[in-house]
């Protein structure tokens, strides 16, 4: 029997439908498992109410989806949201502005790591609540305290993390890039930047929660 040189088969290699289900199964268990954790919360949440007895101090499930039902349903409610939601975004973008560029900053040069480091350590461990009356003092009564206060509190993980993804790279990667030719440009937007990404994305989401809660 001939032998075809060319071909190469991976042993033990599942077959496509078996993939297919072996990743149904995985996303179905995941599903399962925070359908358990959602209804034992609700659960619990019940139980509160029913102990409590008072829908001022823990309203039931259905007592507070009533209520977010009419919520949803008023416009003056609806345009606070939306102004809150400008706010947060507007906020959020200032801390990207900042956050990623000085983490690139921070992550490749380790002389810009030792300037900046020092300065945003002892930032970092101030009260958001001790900022405010500086900011209403800075930016007087409005928009500006509260935009300080969410890109202040949202550029900080944004940074840390940007530097973690960008240190985090292998060396490796970029003499591979280096002895093919690749210039200063081409290295940052095919190696750099997609190593540090997943970090940056991680950063942009706690950058997003930790700038909603500190909407006041």
């Amino acid at each position: 029997m001939e032998k075809n040189e060319g071909s190469f088969h991976l042993p033990f290699q599942l077959p496509p439908a078996r993939i297919e289900l072996s990743r149904f199964s995985l996303n179905l268990q995941k599903k399962l498992y925070q359908l358990i954790a959602f209804g034992t919360l609700l659960l619990l949440w019940h139980l509160a109410a029913a102990y409590y007895n008072n829908q001022l101090v823990m309203p039931s499930p259905w007592q507070t989806c009533k209520a977010l039902f009419f919520a949803l349903q008023d416009l003056e409610t609806m345009s606070n949201l939306g102004l809150t939601l400008k706010r947060v975004m507007i906020g959020l973008s200032i801390a990207i502005a900042i956050g990623v560029p000085v983490g690139f900053a921070m992550g490749y040069s380790n002389t810009v790591y030792k300037l900046i480091d020092p300065v945003i350590g002892p930032l970092r461990q101030v009260p958001i609540m001790a900022w405010v009356p500086l900011t209403i003092v800075w930016f007087g009564l409005g928009d500006g305290p509260t935009l300080f206060l969410i890109a202040m509190v949202a550029t900080f993980p944004i940074l840390l993390n940007t530097m973690a993804g960008v240190r985090a790279v292998p060396q490796n990667y970029y003499h591979a890039a280096g002895s093919m030719g690749a210039g200063q440009l081409s290295v940052f937007s095919r190696v750099t930047l997609p190593g540090a990404l997943p970090d940056i994305i991680t950063g942009l989401r706690l950058g997003l929660s930790a700038g909603w809660m500190s909407v006041i």
